[in-house]
């Protein structure tokens, strides 16, 4: 195919007293931006929340499942002894080293457990693991050639999340996988100024008479309204996943969870659990386009940030159009006084599938070219 085609998904998203997405001393992440201090989300938090819904929706999909992990061992002998319950644990373990050996991914021995870890997160889709747990008992042992076997397993049968985000492997960069997606990190399209929150907490089996509390504290929170951006290069996508089905698959979960899930810090503190505001996706065959810039100045106002954000949302999308292509494909899901683009979605699931069908389209007008 020789035509690039990028998804681009834009997001206002509104969220009240919260810490979604904390540093390491506690406090809510922020970025300096246009001059003034903006409320942040990094895009590993909202990968995380992504690759959860991914999990709950995976049902039996052994493609939507993937693991982050230093224990892939374990994950590797378990699978193992599930295809063949004679296999003892010893057995298995030797067999599960002597797989990572062949990939070149040293292990370490953990002191307090005794079990074998990767000497960094590794990502494996459950689809791997059931291949190569295949080739090693196929085979009597490691040898060079079912070392290559299991190089080649390691890049194929690829999780979703796996084929979107990537893998980097610093031990054998051979097996490396190139993200087809970019998650931005979200900011507020304004300043925002951190607020704290000093809490207590009451003994209810307290000595009578006695006062005070048995703990406080405080915590810092912010709100803000955040855009939001991530894109697809859709033919990178499916040159990771291997076909044309799982490619519109991954799509339709992709837009569906990076719009409906949100980081899961400090939530039963805050309750803080919202959806956007507005919602629109791009389709280009030049370049993806971060809108992130109508922010650069920040949106002031007494009366709520939404519907400002949206008219600088409007204006930056209009401004790149001396720039760049006007997207062959363009859809908004917002209130009708909320417009940016022509074609409006009834729901989420609206936007979707009309996203879906077009890049379908857009994929077999180019093959029936080829």
């Amino acid at each position: 195919m020789s035509k690039n085609l990028y998804l681009d998904i834009n997001i206002l998203q509104t969220v009240p007293s919260s810490n979604i997405n904390r540093d390491d001393t506690g406090s809510p992440k922020t970025a300096i931006y246009g001059g003034v201090t903006r409320s942040r989300v990094s895009s590993q938090s909202w990968k995380r929340a992504i690759r959860l819904g991914f999990q709950e929706d995976s049902r039996d999909a052994k493609w939507l499942k993937g693991f982050r992990t230093l224990k892939g061992v374990q994950l590797l002998i378990k699978k193992i002894q599930e295809l063949d319950n004679t296999i003892s644990d010893d057995d298995a373990l030797e067999r599960a080293k002597a797989v990572f050996a062949a990939a070149g991914i040293k292990l370490k021995k953990d002191k307090d457990t005794g079990k074998y870890l990767t000497g960094a997160l590794f990502l494996i889709s459950n689809g791997q693991l059931e291949k190569i747990a295949k080739i090693v008992l196929d085979s009597d042992g490691i040898d060079k050639e079912t070392g290559k076997e299991i190089k080649k397993a390691l890049m194929e049968e690829q999780s979703l999340d796996l084929a979107l985000f990537g893998r980097m492997v610093a031990d054998n960069p051979d097996l490396n996988v190139d993200a087809s997606s970019q998650v931005a990190h979200a900011i507020s399209t304004h300043e925002i100024t951190p607020e704290f929150d000093f809490y207590t907490a009451v003994d209810d089996v307290k000595k009578e008479g006695s006062s005070g509390s048995a703990m406080l504290g405080t915590i810092e929170y912010n709100s803000s309204t955040l855009y939001r951006y991530a894109n697809v290069n859709v033919l990178d996508l499916m040159h990771n996943l291997g076909n044309e089905d799982l490619t519109l698959e991954g799509i339709k979960l992709f837009i569906k969870e990076f719009i409906m899930t949100m980081p899961t810090g400090k939530e039963n503190t805050f309750a803080n659990k919202t959806l956007p505001q507005y919602v629109m996706v791009n389709v280009r065959d030049d370049t993806p386009v971060n809108l992130v810039s109508a922010f650069e100045t920040p949106v002031e106002s007494k009366g709520g940030y939404v519907q400002k954000s949206i008219n600088r949302l409007k204006d930056e999308y209009n401004r790149t159009l001396k720039y760049v292509d006007k997207p062959a494909f363009d859809i908004e899901l917002a209130d009708s006084d909320k417009k940016i683009v022509d074609e409006q979605a009834k729901s989420v699931t609206d936007l979707i599938d009309q996203t879906a069908e077009f890049i379908k389209r857009e994929l077999n007008n180019e093959d029936s070219n080829d």
